[in-house]
This record gives structure tokens, sequence and C-alpha cells, in this order.
């Protein structure tokens, strides 16, 4: 599938110093944030070239126009992908032409109509799974008394009391931990702040982990050698990424026996958990750091729970047949 006059995006390479792509990942505050929208720029130039070992660096993004960026959103509907998936490159799309505007390469006009795009409208329930507590008491089970054990326990212990992104849980620093208000500030989406608030239990581990750990600044989590030592940067603890939490929860809910769940999950749970309990959804939309109400609301399992209590009340008839 070819894009209409499509200009060639490998003909004319771009200095890196003005390259919009270069640009925009630098404006980025968040390594988890630059990491995604750099996946869903080098996706878009792969779908434009047809070239599977492309990437956006150095592509001359500044000659698209508003025919092709129609037609760009065409293609990533027809992937079959999430609405959201899909307008997230929509967002990468945007931004990298509106870097190219700044940088002198297009004109106003031109960028004006080629990023004058309408989001994907989609509803869909969130997906994901529920974690019952009997298998958040089987992971930490699987903790052991060693360093990582110690750490995995209080890292489990966190997702579940505070339902934190895994990108922010690895950005926490020990300067982000309030014992006395059992408060952890957290950096979110944007670089938003916020304070989350772990329950009694999960203050324990975390002191726990926090013995073995020692009070350097640095990272609130890091990654532990097989001696049992803590990664080091610049001489303070290294954080975990993204990554490195979705392997520890697999692992130890891997040992535990249960089925696999991601950090995700555990924010759905949060979330579930909070609105069973009678929290308004203000106060559960703060919590976990999301910028509109309607985004908490989808995580609400009540209408669900009525529903099928409602389809409970009706009989299926007993079979007899007719006189």
């Amino acid at each position: 599938m070819s894009l209409p006059a499509v200009p060639d995006l490998a003909a004319l390479p771009v200095e890196p110093a003005r390259d919009p792509y270069h640009v925009y990942l630098d404006s980025l505050t968040s390594p988890e944030s630059r990491r995604t929208m750099r996946g869903c720029l080098d996706r878009l130039a792969r779908l434009l070239t047809g070239d599977e070992g492309v990437t956006g660096a150095g592509q001359p993004w500044h000659l698209l126009r508003y025919e092709h960026t129609v037609r760009i959103r065409t293609m990533l509907t027809d992937q079959g992908w999430s609405a959201a998936y899909v307008n997230k490159h929509l967002v990468a799309l945007r931004r990298v032409l509106k870097e190219a505007w700044r940088l002198g390469q297009t004109s106003a006009e031109d960028f004006a109509r080629a990023s004058d795009l309408a989001p994907v409208r989609q509803t869909r329930l969130p997906t994901g799974h529920h974690v019952p507590p009997e298998v958040v008491g089987a992971a930490l089970s699987a903790c052991d008394d060693s360093a990582a054990g110690v750490r995995d326990a209080a890292l489990i212990a966190v997702l579940y009391s505070t339902g934190c992104r895994r990108a922010e849980i690895g950005g926490l620093a020990l300067a982000d931990y309030d014992p006395g208000a059992r408060s952890l500030r957290v950096r979110g989406k944007r670089d938003k702040e916020r304070l989350v608030y772990l329950t009694t239990d999960a203050i324990g581990l975390v002191e726990r982990w926090l013995a073995i750990r020692g009070a350097a600044p640095g990272a609130m989590f890091s990654p532990i050698s097989k001696a049992g030592r803590l990664r080091l940067r610049d001489g303070r603890p290294a954080g975990l990424t993204g990554q490195g939490i979705a392997d520890i929860l697999a692992r130890r809910l891997g040992e535990a026996g249960a089925s696999r769940r991601t950090a995700h999950d555990f924010r759905r749970t949060f979330i579930g958990e909070l609105l069973d309990a009678g929290v308004d959804l203000a106060t559960a939309q703060a919590l976990v750091g999301h910028s509109s109400p309607a985004t908490t609301a989808r995580y609400d399992r009540r209408p669900e729970r009525t529903r099928r209590e409602a389809v409970d009340r009706l009989r299926l008839p007993a079979a007899r047949p007719l006189a």
C-alpha cells in the first residue's frame, strides 16, 4: 500500500541537530516516554518507506502534507490496532511535524493542515485481569530472604497498595519516600507529581528492603547482581526499568504457581478496589494520576456487577414439550 505522491523518506537525510525526530524525543522528560514515542516514530517510518530496517531518524518529516497524513491514519487503523494505540502514533506524528515547523522546515499553514487529524474513536473495555488477594499473597511468599527477594516483596507491596505505573515505580528515588506520612512522591505522565500512600503492611516490607538498600541517595528500587549487590550509576543506586519490573513480577508469580499478571493488572485492581470500597471517583482519579475522570470510570466494576445481578434474577423455564 503506498501513499498518494508520498515523498521519498530515504532521499533527503537531515542532520541530527536539526532533525525533528531527535528534537522531539529530547523534549520528553521521561525515559519511558522517549522509548515509547521513539517506537511510534520508527514504526511510522517503516510504514512510509516499506523498509523494516529504517528508523525515524534522518527522515524528512517536513515533506509530509495533509494528503499523506490522512493516508497514514488509514494505514494505522488498517493494522487492526486499538484506538488508543493508533492515537498514540498520531500524537507522535503531530509532535514531530510541530518540531519541523519550529525548526523552520515547513510553513505554519502546511503544519496546521498536515496535523489536522481526528483521533480514532472506539469504545472498549479496559484490558487486563483482576489480581486476587491470594495471588498477591502467593507472590509475596515466593520472595525469599535474599536481597532480591526482600526487594521484590517490597516492590509487589508498593504496586498493589498504590496502583502506580511500572515506569513511576522505576522512577522513584529514596528522597520520594516519607515514612511518617506513609507516602511516596510519584512523577507520572507529562512529569506531573502526585502523592500516593502505602498501607501499614506495605510500609513494613519497604522498611525491610531499605535496611538492605541503605540510605545512599538514588533510586528506591535497584537491580541487584548475582552477588547480591546493588547496581550503581554514577556512584548511586540505579533505577529499575519498566521491563525489569515486568520481569520481576513474571518471575515471582511463576514461582508462586500463579498465572501471569502485569503491573497494569495491579493498577486495574487498585482502582477497582477503591471504587468498590465507596471511594469517590475524584479521589481515585487523583491517586492514580489520570488526567480525566472518564478514564478512571472505565475501571469501575460496579455497573458490571449490577448488570450481572440483574440477569441472575431471571430463571430459565424448565424444559417440557408443548401440549
